[in-house]
């Protein structure tokens, strides 16, 4: 079945004001943030914990850190490290950088200091902007020249709140010790310089649409960690694509709650570029917390909700139980890992609104799929091709072929969000792209349009939205002294989508526990990679190559589940 097929059917399904085609923008990302302070200068565009900045004023200051990043040396072209939790400080540092046409490198500011490490020798930025609690992991750089800033994200609280940080009393000192962290002695104060800039010259050079705008970290479609470069075009074609999905949302009237983190794809193009291209208003919380998140809404509610299922899962059990009213979210699209139908249909209940599903990947900016906002969406599918993007199902082993309709094969995907290859990784390039298309490592099959998973080529595993890849966690865990053999994979969890799960063979003698396996772990490993639940196996499956064979241990223990349940 051709990709002219899978569109055929699939737009029959599109909302009627959904276009087939999308405008590609032609400049630079910062154009949004420009627009947004012309059109709207006094228009709210962050709410962060109480205090809020206007676009006007928001536009100012991060012109003068673009003046700022200049002094330090950072001309267009290069790449700056960004690890900051959401805050306006990393909105800020963001728009000053696509104003500079210098690339932002993000950076998830918990991953350990060797994930950091081999992050930093890839894509060689000099200058980073960093939280001051992850501020140890990049001092490296200024052994060789480079500049470290560090943000304190307490300054950008309301003046009422940054004062009761100083107060002796537990809550204020556990709140402090969240926000804040030790500052190395040669380290800048990246808040302090900013406030003392003046805006950049207005004759300083900015980027042009291919220009390369943001460089993230993934692993890709077979969990081998690797960077990739999206462009100011990638990232700007996907905010258009998802912003006439969602048509009917108003310039200047919306609020978003944006609680994926920015330096996450997902939460990079809405939060960080469509709510800026549409004049909205965000409420920014630099950690996903339930209470607080809601209590924000109490007094600025939401209208636009994008995030993962646990989260639509906690909001909604807790709004339920506070008897608070989320009937202002008039749009919710879920991502990053199935939504189960039990989620999807409490949430319609309690908003009286639908929510939708979306997929796509960090080398697609990160959105190829989605349901539409109509009675049509199908919860538990990918979704529809968006505007302007073509899909291929074909035989993963004679990937020229495309399949049957119907019939399972690997999704490849074609559109001007998709990425233009890894970061120095001409090997991996050339496995990916196969005459212009890129393939996904996705398996799936076509229901009228509407593209549906059915397993992945690559064992990747997502747990709460996050990426965790096997390989990596195998290598963590095999410095263990009690492991003989470890295979690592993702079991179905309710609340979270999958769980890490490490199936251990054991060394003679040895005994273990969860516990000392989370703790060794932990030293090399972001949080939510460590494996929740051990399996302990008599051996682990081999190739006749020797290699182990995760699939099968994970139908294994399933199995085993069904047997024990039956």
């Amino acid at each position: 079945m051709s990709y002219q097929d899978i569109l055929e059917q699939a737009h029959r399904y599109y909302d009627r004001g959904v276009p087939f085609e999308i405008p590609l923008p032609e400049g630079s990302l910062y154009e949004n943030l420009s627009r947004a302070a012309n059109a709207w200068p006094k228009h709210a565009a962050i709410d962060f914990m109480g205090r809020v900045w206007n676009y006007q004023d928001i536009n100012q200051a991060a012109l003068k850190a673009a003046q700022v990043l200049y002094d330090a040396g950072v001309r267009k072209g290069d790449t700056v490290a960004v690890a900051l939790p959401n805050c306006p400080q990393h909105f800020v540092v963001f728009y000053a950088l696509m104003r500079l046409g210098a690339v932002a490198a993000e950076h998830n500011p918990l991953a350990p200091a060797s994930q950091i490490a081999t992050q930093l020798a890839r894509h060689q930025g000099k200058v980073a902007v960093v939280w001051e609690k992850c501020a140890d992991n990049f001092m490296s750089l200024t052994e060789n020249g480079g500049t470290v800033f560090t943000v304190d994200i307490s300054a950008s609280l309301p003046l009422t709140k940054r004062l009761a940080l100083k107060l002796p009393v537990a809550k204020a000192k556990a709140l402090k010790e969240k926000m804040r962290g030790p500052v190395p002695a040669q380290a800048t104060s990246w808040d302090q310089a900013v406030a003392k800039a003046k805006p950049i010259a207005t004759q300083i050079p900015t980027a042009t649409a291919h220009d390369i705008a943001v460089i993230l970290h993934t692993g890709g479609t077979n969990g081998v960690p690797k960077s990739v470069p999206l462009s100011h075009q990638n990232i700007g074609a996907n905010c258009n694509q998802n912003r006439f999905w969602v048509y009917k949302l108003n310039a200047a009237a919306e609020t978003f709650w944006s609680l994926l983190p920015y330096f996450h794809s997902f939460g990079l193009t809405f939060f960080l570029v469509a709510s800026v291209s549409l004049g909205a208003t965000q409420i920014v919380l630099p950690t996903f917390d339930v209470k607080a998140a809601l209590e924000a809404h109490k007094h600025r509610p939401v209208s636009f909700f994008v995030g993962v299922p646990p989260m639509f899962d906690r909001i909604e059990k807790q709004a339920t139980k506070q008897g608070i009213d989320l009937s202002t979210i008039k749009y919710a699209i879920s991502g990053g890992m199935p939504l189960s139908r039990e989620i999807a249909e409490r949430w319609e209940a309690a908003t009286g609104h639908f929510i939708i599903e979306g997929y796509g990947m960090s080398e697609t900016a990160p959105t190829m799929c989605g349901s539409p906002l109509t009675p049509d969406r199908r919860h538990g599918a990918l979704g529809l091709p968006f505007p302007s993007t073509k899909l291929r199902i074909v035989d993963p082993e004679n990937p020229t072929e495309d399949v049957p309709d119907g019939e399972v094969g690997e999704l490849l995907v074609q559109g001007p969000q998709v990425f233009h290859g890894y970061l120095d990784d001409d090997a991996e390039n050339e496995r990916v792209f196969l005459d212009g298309w890129f393939r996904t490592g996705d398996m799936v099959r076509n229901e009228d349009g509407f593209i549906v998973m059915v397993d992945r080529l690559k064992e990747l595993i997502i747990t709460n939205g996050f990426n965790v890849y096997p390989s990596e966690v195998e290598k963590a865990l095999a410095e263990h002294p009690g492991i003989d053999g470890v295979a690592v994979v993702g079991l179905p969890h309710a609340a979270t989508g999958e769980e890490v799960t490490a199936a251990v063979k054991l060394a003679e003698g040895a005994t273990l526990t969860l516990e000392s396996l989370r703790q060794l772990a932990a030293k090399t490993l972001p949080r939510y990679a460590l494996p929740t639940r051990l399996e302990i196996v008599s051996e682990l499956p081999k190739s006749q190559l020797g290699k182990t064979l995760r699939h099968t241990v994970r139908k294994r223990i399933l199995k085993s589940e069904e047997t024990t349940t039956d």
